[in-house]
Order: structure tokens, then C-alpha cells, then sequence
């Protein structure tokens, strides 16, 4: 049974329609009313899971008008349930709007949990980066778009785009422009579909890849770059410092670093000038 008053955020497949949960359908069965980004696409998937569950329209242009539609519902002790055409609302989607008015209200918002564009192409891309920043569509005009990236540019965690496919060399030309060709480009694109492509290589390397194949340049695409490299910090603290004129006292020069390079994690041939200034005299 579900709570009278209560919206339900539900995410629904990125492609593949069997990539829904249980509780997705239980949920979508059983709320008064579903607002769905197009009713069409929405009725597609819903006919498949015979869903008959009365459709409204909410996209990013009446949102906010619908929203009180909503809140009316909710008032009236309803349940609603909100998608969007495909992936997790309220992410690169419409939903955001709505959900704050209704928490505003007093209303219960519960999510129900699904697919996500993003997270799909991460858990695929081999990435080791334990972190990452979701930036979403960039700007569509080129000006913006590499303004928006230089921001971006000192970040050293994986970046991940959204890309449409009428724009996703010009897109990938301004990431070249501004990152150089070496950063490291996943070229995730019809994830959970037929043609479903996840490609990894430099910048360099990715427009040629794109421009070979027109094929390649089609579809919903999911971006990942690789991050700015951290330099390395030239300074070496009191302890690292101290670790390694212990270690010279008796040992060998090459060991003693070798060893402290171990001990503290310190860069080795930063130790290794250091150990030979101390050697010198000029370090204390």
C-alpha cells in the first residue's frame, strides 16, 4: 500500500525497457497519477508492463504550472508519481522544480532508484579514479562551452558530460582546444541499447575516432575525462627529511633512499637530490 499524499520519484530505463525494478512497477501501478516528460514515450514503456495509471505532462517549459497541478493532488490526500523519458528525474531532467515544492509543502517525496546515464557509463569504463564530477550538458554555443571547461580544466577528478549527438564533435573539439590532446577521453554512447558503444582513448585520438565512422556519432552520448594531474609537491617535510638522515648514517646512499622512498611515499628522485645535497653538506 502506498501513503496517501506522497510523491514518488521514479527513474525508468535509458534504453533497454527491462532495466526497471520491481518496485518501479509496483509503484507506477498503484499511484493515482503519473507525470511523465512526454506522455507518448512514457505510455510505451507503461503498455509494456500493462500500466494503465492516468498520464499528465511535465517538461521543463510547464513545470513549474504543472507543479501546483500536483500539489492540488497531493492535497487532496493523491499519489504521484514523477518520470521522465528515460534515466532518474531531476538529473539533467525536469523534476527538480517540483520536488522542492512539494518538500516545501510538507509532503513526502520517496525516490525510487534506477538507472542512471551517468553512473551506467562509470561502471564500465575501467576508471580508477575513485572520484568524479558530474557536470551534465555543457553550453550548446562553443564561446560558453569552452569558457564553462576552462573552469573545469584544474579539476583532477574524472568530469562527466552529457552530449547530443548533433554536437558532440564540435564539443569534443573545444575539449581539445582547452585540455590539450593528452587527458583521457570514455566515449560512452546507446547505453543498455543495440548499438551500445564504450569507447577510451586520448583527445587526440577521439575526433579522428568520431569522424571515421558517422555511425559513432549517433545517439544519447556520456562523456568521461580524465583529470588534471596533481603536480608534485617539490617540499619535503621535517619528518621525510629526518627519516632519510637516519637512514644515510648507515646506510648507502641508493638504499637509504630506496628505503625512504618507502617509508614516507615521498617522491624518489626528489629524495635521491636531497640525500646528495645532505651527502654534500648542504642540507641539514
Amino acid at each position: 500500500m502506498l501513503t496517501k499524499s506522497e510523491l514518488y520519484v521514479v527513474a525508468t530505463p535509458i534504453g533497454n525497457l527491462n532495466d526497471i525494478s520491481l518496485r518501479a512497477l509496483d509503484v507506477l501501478g498503484k499511484v493515482d497519477v503519473i507525470a511523465a516528460e512526454h506522455v507518448q514515450t512514457s505510455r510505451h514503456l507503461l503498455k509494456s508492463h500493462a500500466i494503465g495509471t492516468k498520464l499528465i505532462t511535465l517538461h521543463q517549459h510547464n513545470e513549474a504550472i504543472v507543479a501546483e497541478k500536483i500539489l492540488a493532488l497531493l492535497a487532496a490526500e493523491k499519489t504521484v508519481a514523477l518520470i521522465t523519458d528515460a534515466g532518474t528525474p531531476g538529473i539533467s531532467d525536469p523534476g527538480a522544480i517540483l520536488v522542492k515544492r512539494v518538500r516545501e509543502q510538507g509532503h513526502e517525496v520517496i525516490p525510487i532508484p534506477g538507472a542512471n546515464a551517468a553512473v551506467c557509463a562509470i561502471s564500465a569504463a575501467g576508471i580508477t579514479d575513485p572520484h568524479f564530477l558530474f557536470y551534465g550538458f555543457l553550453p550548446t554555443k562553443s564561446g560558453l562551452r569552452k569558457r564553462e571547461l576552462e573552469v573545469l580544466k584544474s579539476q583532477n577528478c574524472t568530469l562527466i558530460f552529457y552530449e547530443a549527438p548533433h554536437r558532440i564533435l564540435e564539443c569534443v573539439a573545444d575539449m581539445i582546444a582547452v585540455f590539450g590532446e593528452q587527458r583521457q577521453l570514455t566515449i560512452a554512447r546507446e547505453l543498455t541499447k543495440l548499438f551500445e558503444t564504450i569507447h577510451t582513448c586520448s583527445l587526440a585520438e577521439a575526433l579522428a575516432w568520431l569522424q571515421a565512422d558517422t555511425n559513432q556519432q549517433k545517439g544519447e552520448f556520456v562523456l568521461l575525462l580524465s583529470g588534471a594531474e596533481i603536480p608534485e609537491k617539490s617540499e619535503i617535510s621535517a619528518q621525510a627529511q629526518h627519516t632519510l638522515k637516519c637512514l644515510l648514517s648507515d646506510l648507502p646512499l641508493k638504499q637509504a633512499v630506496k628505503l625512504a622512498t618507502e617509508i614516507t611515499g615521498k617522491n624518489k628522485n626528489t629524495l635521491y637530490k636531497l640525500a646528495l645535497n645532505m651527502k654534500e653538506g648542504k642540507a641539514q
